[in-house]
């Protein structure tokens, strides 16, 4: 793994923030920290030095397990993460 420091787009880190706060309190912390590790990844693989809207929503995309699906469908709508374009990639 790729230890080189990257850096977050602030809005996109706030709407992080904001959508994880919304996940029910059990799986907050772990959700937090997996979509946090797969947005760094995925912001590495396109050569990025910074993890922008599209990493985010990848991981989560990605990492979260079917039957929260709905639910965080329902969180990008309310914290403003544009992820359609990215849900059949």
């Amino acid at each position: 793994m790729d230890s080189q420091p990257i850096k977050w787009d602030s809005e996109v880190e706030n709407k992080l923030r904001l959508m994880t706060s919304k996940i029910p309190l059990f799986h907050r912390q772990m959700a937090e920290r997996v979509v946090k590790v797969g947005a760094e990844e995925n912001a590495r693989e396109r050569n990025s030095s910074i993890v922008e809207e599209q990493d985010v929503v990848k991981a989560f995309l990605t990492d979260v397990p079917k039957p929260f699906y709905s639910m965080m469908i329902k969180l990008f709508d309310e914290v403003g993460f544009n992820y359609k374009q990215y849900q059949d990639s």
